[in-house]
């Protein structure tokens, strides 16, 4: 039995993000776009894993006009659930349950900044990459040298609950690790795209910093100075 009890699943992480990052979801759904786009991915039967708040599934739904596609989010988080109510619509539909103890196969599975705060992360990826046929993932990339510096996973832990800490190699590694092939993969750049507001003078001249690195040498400044996800379409 895979332990599929992460850390969201209560009270105290509604407490800490109150908006369950609904905020960042339009933006992580043009990650997914982008993925989904340039690999030629179209798939009649989406499913999340972890859906929080149901807001990324929501803005695949208005992108995805086509009446076919059929979108399913599951949440195991009684409070993230509450919130998917106002959500649910034609072709989009929302379980309080584990998808793991379901029946059914989809085209595309998303697990989106899910399974860092899985403690059995690897049970946990095997069993829901035999869900779908193609699998895409969210991965923060909390291990660099400035987070070390800084203490940042120490944070990471207290604040969003996650328990694993990657890099680009070991995010990789742990997806072929479970059985799958890695088709597709690229960086996405929350730092400067969406979380760059209300820095202070420090904060801004860091991220200022961290993005003409980026533009010199992008794997460079992913591992100096973090700030990065990697987002990866498997089968």
């Amino acid at each position: 039995m895979v332990n599929n009890d992460y850390i969201r699943n209560n009270s105290n992480y509604l407490q800490v993000n109150p908006t369950w990052h609904v905020e960042d979801s339009p933006w992580k759904a043009t990650q997914i776009m982008k993925l989904m786009e340039r690999n030629g991915l179209q798939p009649r039967t989406v499913v999340e894993i972890g859906c929080g708040a149901g807001e990324i599934l929501n803005q695949l739904h208005r992108r995805l006009p086509d009446k076919s596609i059929a979108f399913s989010g599951f949440e195991i988080a009684p409070d993230a659930f509450e919130l998917t109510r106002s959500r649910e619509k034609e072709r989009l539909h929302f379980e309080q349950q584990d998808l793991l103890q379901t029946n059914g196969h989809y085209d595309l599975l998303l697990m989106i900044d899910v399974f860092e705060h899985v403690d059995d992360y690897l049970g946990f990826i095997k069993a829901a990459a035999k869900k779908a046929t193609y699998k895409i993932y969210h991965i923060p990339l909390d291990m660099s040298a400035f987070s070390i510096l800084t203490n940042y996973p120490v944070g990471a832990r207290k604040q969003v609950g996650h328990l694993h800490y990657f890099m680009k190699d070991t995010a990789l590694a742990t997806l072929e690790d479970t059985g799958q092939e890695i088709i597709d993969w690229f960086y996405t750049k929350g730092a400067f795209e969406v979380n760059n507001k209300g820095l202070g003078f420090t904060g801004t001249l860091i991220n200022g910093f961290r993005r003409f690195l980026y533009f010199i040498k992008p794997s460079f400044a992913v591992k100096a100075m973090g700030g990065f996800s990697l987002i990866v379409l498997t089968k």
